[in-house]
């Protein structure tokens, strides 16, 4: 049986940014066909490891009612419930959500063990908790969806002074003018090695 993969999925800015130093996301929201095509490849995700801002943004929808949120709204939240949830935080004491698991510190061997364990794929969220995967070595894939905007600063969805060689295996526009990127590497300048 073959390792789990360890995907790192956001939509960004052109200029590389998952978010404005403001916080504010409304750039980003996509539209009905970006979002069923992430649903699509949500849907195959058993574990989400998470830092504490990215779990907050989402948890809402463990206590979304999905009679509300017809269509493909309701996939992305049924798919989210039924999987695993990591959140990495020292600051967090108590989650509201099921499935879900406090760590207090990143372990990149835990993510390790949990990618040799599992039977379905992982996807990090957060760009800080990612940058930590990325730097250990641990990334397999990239799925980046570029929304057609730039906004000069914020939050940088990769991390400083980190080189890896990818290998484009996968690319769609859709007509809102998103662009979906997905990656797989090719080898870990960090590790010196492929992560696969």
């Amino acid at each position: 049986m073959s390792m789990s993969k360890l995907i790192y999925s956001l939509i960004t800015s052109l200029d590389g940014y998952m978010a404005p130093a403001d916080e504010s996301g409304t750039w980003a929201k996509p539209n009905k066909e970006v979002d069923a095509f992430m649903g699509d490849l949500k849907r195959p995700i058993g574990t989400y490891p998470y830092g504490r801002k990215m779990y907050e943004t989402l948890v809402d929808w463990s206590t979304m009612n999905l009679e509300n949120e017809p269509g493909v709204t309701g996939d992305h939240v049924q798919t989210w419930k039924t999987a695993d949830k990591i959140v990495y935080s020292k600051t967090l004491d108590k989650v509201s959500s099921s499935k879900t698991f406090i760590k207090t510190n990143f372990e990149p061997e835990d993510i390790k063990r949990r990618k040799q364990s599992s039977t379905s794929d992982l996807s990090i969220g957060g760009p800080h908790i990612a940058a930590e995967a990325i730097k250990a070595g641990f990334i397999d894939e990239y799925h980046q969806f570029i929304a057609p905007v730039t906004i000069g600063s914020g939050n940088a969805w990769l991390p400083d002074n980190v080189r890896v060689n990818l290998e484009l295996v996968n690319q769609k526009r859709f007509p809102n003018g998103f662009i979906y990127l997905r990656y797989q590497v090719i080898y870990n300048h960090i590790q010196g090695r492929s992560s696969n």
